[in-house]
Order: C-alpha cells, then sequence, then structure tokens
C-alpha cells in the first residue's frame, strides 16, 4: 500500500493500515521538520475526538486540547453568543492545533516501525485501472523512483500527484465564493473567550483561539491583495473597527508573526475510487475555511477508507471498498452545504453590479433568526461541530 501525502489523513491511514498488520509506505514531498510545524487550523470535531481515542491516538489532545463550545456574533444590531455545546446534539469542540495533531500522528507511526519517505515527491498514479497500479516520484537528491502496490491512497491535497492522475470523466466540482481572506497567526493571548465572526459593512472580521498566547484572525480583504501588503496598524485598525472594540472591549495586540492570503473556494471530486486509486482529506475535497471542517473530514475518511482496505486486503472481503466513495461523498456534501451557509451568513459579496441591500437584508435577517430561534439554534450547533 502506497499513501501519498503526510497530512491528518495519511497518516491516521498509515498508522491505522500498519496496526493492522497492513504493509505500507508514506511518500511525503516536504521534510520532517516541515511536516511537524505546518500550521493549519485546530478545531476538532467530537467524533474527530472519538475516533482518534477509539485507535488510541488521542493522548496528545486529551492532555492539551481544550473544550470549546462558544461562538459570538458581532453585527451592526449587537452582540450575542451561543452556547453550542447545550445545543442540538450537545457536542464541543476541542481545541488543539493541527500541527501538534500531525505530530502525534507521526510519532506514533514512527515509534510504532511505520515507514515514511520525506523528502521524495510523488509525480503520477499510473496503471491505477490495473491490479497493479504504481507511483513515480522524485527521490531528494533528484533520482527518479517507482513505487508499486496493491492500492494507492492519495491524501496529497488537491494539487498533488493523485488529482493529477485522475482519468477522464471524473466529476470535479468547484465554486467561487467570491471572497478572499486575509489570515493572520498573532503573538497575543486571545480577546474573547469564544469564536468571534464580526460582520461589518467594512467586511467579515474572525477571531479563533489558537493557544495561551497565539490567536488567529481573519479580515475580508479585496481579491488579489497581497499577503504583505497591509501595514501591521491597519490590521490593527481594522481588526478593532470590525470587531468593534469601542463597544465590546479592547483587543489584545502583539506581533503578527505569520500572514497568507485565502480566496474562498470549496471543490469536489466525484467518484473517490478509481480502481485502485483512492481518495482522502483535501485530495477528495476542499472547503472554504468558514466552518472549519477540513481536517475533521480527513480524519473520518481515513478511518473509513482504513476500515475497508483492511476487509480487502486481510479478509478478502471487498464490499466496503465498494462503498468508500459513496460513503464518504454523504459526510462530504453535507459539510459544503453548511460551509455554503456560513460563507452567505457572514460575508458581503458583491455581484455584477455591485452590493446587493437584498442580500445585506436576508444575511441580516438570517443572523436575527439564528439570535432568537431555538430550532435555528439547534440545527446550526448539529452542523457547526457535526461531520
Amino acid at each position: 500500500m502506497v499513501i501519498l501525502g503526510a497530512g491528518p489523513a495519511g497518516l491516521l491511514l498509515g498508522n491505522l493500515l500498519h496496526g493492522s498488520g497492513i504493509d505500507c509506505v508514506v511518500l511525503e514531498r516536504a521534510d520532517p521538520d516541515h511536516v511537524r510545524t505546518r500550521a493549519r487550523a485546530g478545531f476538532l470535531a467530537a467524533n474527530t475526538v472519538r475516533i482518534l481515542d477509539r485507535h488510541g491516538l488521542a493522548d496528545g489532545l486529551q492532555r492539551a486540547g481544550r473544550a470549546h463550545s462558544t461562538c459570538e456574533f458581532r453585527t451592526e444590531d449587537g452582540r450575542f453568543r451561543l452556547d453550542y455545546g447545550r445545543l442540538g446534539r450537545g457536542e464541543r469542540h476541542t481545541v488543539y492545533p493541527q500541527q501538534e495533531l500531525v505530530t502525534d500522528l507521526l510519532n506514533r507511526f514512527l515509534d510504532a516501525g511505520g515507514r515514511i519517505r520525506f523528502e521524495t515527491e510523488a509525480l503520477a498514479v499510473h496503471d491505477a485501472d490495473s491490479p497493479h497500479p504504481t507511483v513515480t516520484a522524485r527521490e531528494p537528491d533528484g533520482r527518479p523512483t517507482r513505487w508499486r502496490a496493491r492500492y494507492v491512497a492519495g491524501c496529497d491535497g488537491r494539487h498533488g500527484a493523485a488529482r493529477r492522475s485522475l482519468p477522464p470523466g471524473t466529476l470535479r466540482h468547484h465554486h467561487d465564493h467570491g471572497a478572499t481572506w486575509l489570515g493572520l497567526l498573532v503573538q497575543a493571548p486571545p480577546s474573547l473567550d469564544a469564536v468571534g465572526y464580526a460582520v461589518h459593512r467594512r467586511g467579515f472580521a474572525g477571531h479563533m483561539a489558537r493557544t495561551a498566547e497565539v490567536t488567529r484572525y481573519y479580515l475580508q480583504c479585496d481579491r488579489g491583495t497581497p499577503a504583505d501588503a497591509w501595514p501591521e496598524e491597519r490590521i490593527w485598525h481594522e481588526l478593532d473597527l470590525r470587531m468593534r472594540a469601542a463597544e465590546h472591549g479592547p483587543m489584545h495586540r502583539g506581533p503578527v508573526l505569520h500572514r497568507t492570503v485565502v480566496d474562498l473556494d470549496s471543490d469536489v471530486v466525484e467518484p473517490l475510487r478509481h480502481g485502485a486509486l483512492l481518495l482522502a482529506g483535501d485530495a477528495a475535497s476542499l472547503l472554504s475555511p468558514s466552518a472549519a471542517k477540513g481536517a475533521n473530514l480527513a480524519v473520518l475518511a481515513a478511518e473509513l477508507l482504513a476500515e475497508a482496505l483492511v476487509d480487502d486486503l486481510a479478509h478478502g472481503d471487498p464490499r466496503a471498498l465498494d462503498q468508500y466513495s459513496r460513503r464518504c461523498l454523504a459526510h462530504i456534501w453535507r459539510a459544503q452545504e453548511f460551509s455554503h451557509w456560513m460563507v452567505r451568513l457572514l460575508h458581503a459579496v458583491p455581484g455584477p453590479y455591485g452590493r446587493s441591500p437584498f442580500d445585506d437584508s436576508l444575511r441580516r435577517t438570517r443572523l436575527e433568526s439564528l439570535r432568537t430561534s431555538r430550532t435555528h439554534q439547534d440545527w446550526f450547533a448539529e452542523n457547526y461541530v457535526g461531520v
């Protein structure tokens, strides 16, 4: 078994297969330090925690993760909070930076004798419609190499070799939400004890705690804005203005550690199985970051795929593998629907004729319904935490 990519999907899949006696190797184009430190989202759904705990892989997050169950909306009509842990199914998030989770999974895999080839870039998957597919790759010294396996799991993202190797006729759904975020990692404690969503005429602003000393902020900006275009003075001015610091309290300031620009778009590949090539994680589906679903879907898909592969390779039962794509896509489309709803709730996206007062009024009405309707709040809670 060849696994492409050492992210949450690839490393969890590797751990589960190796633990079941299935021979596998992970090919990862980055070096070990980069794999352990690349910053991503950190909100783990209750089901993600259950999956990791079920397989004995939750020690780190149980020790250092923090329960979280509150979000706060700030609008021109005031602010309101939802304790979503008491709504819907009564489930909470666990805040645990994704790089910490990846480090846990990587260390466990290596400690158990798992094989990872770092700085080895997969280039293409060949003969996926045969019983013996191969992966061509480039070794750290530049030499070409070829790997043969019974199955190849593509967990290497939307621009990886797995996606590039999909056959003609594969459905690729793509949707551009029309909004762009400037993402900021700031060396400062959180400014509020909740995820903060600010809806403002100047654009969306978001506040997400990462640790006691580091906070993630987002600011909606114009499409095409370079990550370094805004000086820190402007960043803090926009955050204060959009988060309405004058009304609700000051923002804790600190140096900006990292910047990135994110165009909010979503895509889905159908199906997720092409003969011996199977997709999981961002290779299967990419969501806008508005609802923190990416890592959680990756963990869920990795467990589904691992169970199906063990049934097939260890027990000769292909039924679960035949159903993998259908089962996984059901979760993906549910997450995509909620992510799309969140984007429309939080953003004013100009249309071909400029900003729409009609859309502004709809968004204001949605927020009011979320503030006042218990039925709406229960729906939000179930989908916000659920995958």
